[in-house]
C-alpha cells in the first residue's frame, strides 16, 4: 500500500462520472456514506477495519504523468479533464469508526463530505479496503471467540487470493484477536508477533522423526512446538516428541514454550490421547496445537467434545472467509447541498427491498450503553446536528416494524459518538493506533457485547434504530417519491 499509486484503483465509471460533472459545473458539496446491511457469516455484529489504509490512499490521491497519459490512451477523455486531473487533490472531509469497534448493518462506517467529483473517485477504493479488512478482522473476531482464551495464529499466507489479500488480512486477523501471523512481511511491516513451527517435509528431510525433532529443538530451544502427524501421532510422533523433551528438560532445566502440533486425523481423540501420553510423562504442560482446515465452528465443535487443545492455527478458513467471501459494504449518496452556506438537502435511494432503502441526511451514530453493564443497549443513527441529554428518558424504536418500542430511562444510560473526524478540509487529523492497540481496542469493544450476541449460531440482533428527526425526514422523502410516482402513472 504505501509502494504503490493507486489513484488509478478505481471502476472506470468513477471517472466517466467526474468528466461528466466536469463538463457540467457545479458547486455541489455531498454526503456520502459508506455501510454494509448484513453481518457477515449470519453473526451478530462485525468489526471495522483498514482505516489506516484508507488514509494512506487519500493522503496520496494524485494523478501522475503516466496516470494521465494512460487516460489518454482510452479515447474517451477530452484533453480539458485530463488536464485538471494533474491538479487533482482530495479537498474533502472525511469521519470514520475507528478499527476495531464493534459496528451492526445499516450505520455508516465512514461519511465523505466533498466536491462531487471527489466523492465520486474515492468510492471504490474506499470500498475495496473496508470491505476487505472488515470481513477477514470479522472472522478473526468469531474464531478467537470459539477458541474461548486460547492462542489463535493466523497462517493463511499460501492460501489467500494474493499477496495484498494476504498482507492486509493478516493485518485484520490480529485487530479481530489473533496472537500472531505466519506472514513475516505483515509482522515488519505492523509490527505484530510472527509465529511459526516447521512443515512435514523437515521431518520427512532428515533419516528419522526422532532426529528430525532433536535437531530443530537444538535449534529453537525456547519455542520448540514439534509437528507429530508425518508418520503417526500416537505411535511415534507423540513418543519421539516425549524423549526429545526429556533431554532437553536435562539439557537445558528451563527449557518451556515446547509442545506438539497436530495437523490431521480425528483432532479430538488425538488430542486427548496425546495429552494422556505427555501428562504420564510428566509434560502435562505441554501446548497441544491442532491445525487442519479449522474454523469457529470446527473448534467450538473440538472444544465441545473435550478436546485437549490449546493452541489453534487457523489459515484458508480465516484469510478467505471462505464460507462468507464477501462484506457486501456499499457507499450511497445521502446528501447534497449547491452552495457551502446552504444546508444540506437530504437524498434517498428506493427498492423494492425495503433493506436497500437508504437512510438519507448527513448522520452520525450514537452508541447507547446501559451505564451499569458498561453493555450495548442499542446504536441510534441521527441527523449530525442532534444532540441528546444522557438525563432524560429515550424512546428509540424499530425504524422498519415501528411498534416495536422501547424506552430506556434518564440516567440508566451513556452515550458515545461513534464517527470521528478523519480529514477536515484534505487535512488528515487523525492518528490511527498501532495493530496491537487496535486489538486491545477490538477486545474491549466485544465485551460491550451481550453473550447472546456473541453466540456463533443464531445470535441476537442489536436494535440499530434512527432518531425521530431523521425517521420523519425519511417517512417524508418515500411519501413525497411515492406521490411522484402516482402522478407519472
Amino acid at each position: 500500500m504505501r509502494a504503490l499509486d493507486l489513484t488509478l484503483l478505481t471502476d472506470l465509471y468513477e471517472l466517466t462520472m467526474m468528466q461528466g460533472y466536469f463538463k457540467n459545473p457545479t458547486n455541489q458539496i455531498v454526503v456520502f456514506d459508506a455501510f454494509y446491511r448484513k453481518n457477515p457469516c449470519d453473526g451478530g455484529y462485525a468489526i471495522a477495519a483498514g482505516l489506516e489504509q484508507i488514509v494512506e490512499y487519500i493522503r496520496d490521491l494524485h494523478f501522475t504523468p503516466d496516470d494521465v497519459d494512460y487516460l489518454r490512451s482510452l479515447n474517451i477523455f477530452d484533453e480539458d479533464f485530463l488536464e485538471y486531473l494533474r491538479g487533482f487533490h482530495f479537498t474533502g472531509d472525511i469521519y470514520a469508526i475507528p478499527e476495531g469497534t464493534v459496528v451492526f448493518p445499516r450505520e455508516p462506517l465512514l461519511k465523505v463530505i466533498a466536491p462531487m467529483m471527489e466523492a465520486q473517485l474515492v468510492e471504490t477504493a474506499i470500498l475495496n479496503i473496508i470491505n476487505h479488512q472488515s470481513l477477514i478482522a470479522t472472522k478473526a473476531a468469531r474464531v478467537v471467540y470459539a477458541a474461548k482464551g486460547d492462542g489463535i495464529m493466523e497462517f493463511g499466507l499460501r492460501r489467500a487470493q494474493g499477496p495484498d489479500a494476504g498482507i492486509y488480512g493478516a493485518r485484520a486477523a490480529m485487530i479481530g484477536g489473533c496472537i500472531g501471523t505466519s506472514n513475516v512481511l505483515t509482522g515488519k511491516m505492523f509490527s505484530v508477533p510472527v509465529k511459526g513451527t516447521h512443515a512435514h517435509s523437515w521431518i520427512m528431510s532428515f533419516p528419522d522423526e526422532y532426529t528430525a525433532f532433536k535437531t530443530y529443538a537444538q535449534m529453537y530451544p525456547s519455542a520448540c512446538i514439534l509437528l507429530v502427524d508425518t508418520y503417526d501421532v500416537l505411535d511415534s510422533g507423540v513418543p519421539n516428541a516425549i524423549r526429545v523433551f526429556r533431554e532437553m528438560k536435562e539439557q537445558y532445566p528451563d527449557f518451556k514454550n515446547y509442545g506438539i502440533r497436530i495437523d490431521s486425523g480425528d483432532l479430538a481423540y488425538l488430542s486427548k490421547e496425546a495429552y494422556k501420553m505427555l501428562d504420564e510423562a510428566g509434560f502435562g504442560d505441554a501446548i497441544i496445537s491442532a491445525s487442519s482446515d479449522l474454523d469457529e465452528y470446527l473448534i467450538d465443535s473440538l472444544k465441545a467434545q473435550g478436546a485437549k487443545i490449546n493452541s489453534w492455527g487457523v489459515g484458508t478458513n480465516l484469510i478467505t472467509s471462505k464460507d462468507c467471501p464477501a462484506f457486501g459494504g456499499v457507499y450511497k449518496l445521502a446528501a447534497i447541498k449547491d452552495n457551502p452556506e446552504e444546508d444540506f438537502v437530504p437524498k434517498i435511494k428506493l427498492s423494492e427491498n425495503t433493506e436497500k432503502i437508504t437512510n438519507p441526511g448527513n448522520k452520525t451514530i450514537y452508541r447507547i450503553y446501559d451505564k451499569k453493564t458498561g453493555k450495548i443497549r442499542a446504536d441510534l443513527i441521527c441527523l449530525a446536528d442532534e444532540i441528546f441529554d444522557e438525563t432524560k428518558d429515550m424512546i428509540i424504536f424499530d425504524p422498519v416494524e415501528t411498534w416495536k418500542k422501547t424506552k430506556i430511562k434518564g440516567g440508566s444510560y451513556t452515550l458515545r459518538e461513534l464517527l470521528v473526524p478523519v480529514f477536515q478540509k484534505g487535512l488528515c487529523v487523525y492518528t490511527s493506533p498501532s495493530v496491537m492497540e487496535m486489538r486491545e481496542i477490538c477486545q474491549k469493544e466485544q465485551n460491550t457485547l451481550w453473550p447472546e450476541t456473541r453466540r456463533l449460531v443464531n445470535p441476537h440482533e442489536v436494535y440499530v434504530d434512527l432518531s425521530d428527526r431523521l425517521y420523519k425526514m425519511k417517512s417524508e422523502l418515500l411519501e413525497e417519491m411515492s406521490l411522484k410516482s402516482l402522478q407519472l402513472q
